[in-house]
């Protein structure tokens, strides 16, 4: 008998691996799989591309102004095995992982109206069940009825490595130094802000995956979703 279709939230701190974990999730268990927080990324991007924001400065009523002319979807890259953002129908899934993306997002994301409208869509994804969402938000506000709840953490350290080895092999010109320093001001603004703060759902399940293989958070998934639906 097949297993019913449950949602899957997992929350976490920036560069944890929550996307490469729920896409392995939803190819295992043939889900669809939701990226929440490129949906963040691809608002920043059009901010910025549109002008609302200049040198780190964000102008926050001219973004809210802007989030109408805003479409975002997921088309599935069979190449690449996964989804594929577009923004207003252009494809948009390198440009949002720019450190000038990463540097401001944290700032979009807590702008009520952003927040407000990217649930709306979330929400709506994930009506049919059989979903993985990963983000900062998916089972305290997105889906606070999840039947399965999953909190990603790492040291900031190590997530530094992950996040500086994955822009430099595409070519960005950036340090060490300065990806670190984006994560640690991540983790602040992600934890510290009025609307939606990052913050472990008391019913999630805890993952510090710092020096886990992507098999191994496979095995330690695996078997407490067995436990979860039978």
């Amino acid at each position: 008998m097949d297993k019913k279709k449950i949602v899957i939230a997992i929350d976490g701190f920036s560069s944890c691996g929550k996307s490469t974990f729920a896409k392995a999730i939803a190819s295992k268990l043939g889900y669809i799989f939701i990226d929440t927080g490129a949906m963040y990324r691809a608002v920043t991007l059009y901010a910025l591309e549109q002008g609302a924001i200049v040198d780190g400065v964000v102008d926050e009523a001219r973004i809210v102004e802007l989030l109408p002319e805003v479409e975002i979807s997921f088309r599935f890259n069979e190449a690449r095995g996964a989804s594929d953002i577009y923004v207003n129908g252009v494809y948009a899934e390198e440009r949002i992982r720019t450190i000038e993306v990463s540097n401001c997002v944290s700032r979009v994301s807590s702008i009520g109206e952003v927040r407000e409208k990217l649930v709306a869509m979330q929400q709506q994804m994930g009506r049919s069940r059989g979903v993985v969402m990963d983000g900062r938000d998916i089972g305290t506000v997105v889906f606070p009825d999840a039947e399965m709840k999953i909190f990603m953490t790492a040291d900031a350290g190590v997530r530094a490595e992950r996040r500086y080895k994955e822009l430099t092999a595409k070519g960005d010109d950036v340090t060490l130094e300065e990806i670190l320093e984006n994560v640690i001001s991540r983790d602040k603004a992600d934890m510290t802000r009025a609307i939606s703060p990052l913050r472990r759902a008391e019913d999630a399940l805890e993952l510090d995956n710092s020096y886990m293989s992507v098999e191994e958070q496979m095995a330690w998934f695996m078997e407490r979703y067995n436990e979860i639906v039978g």
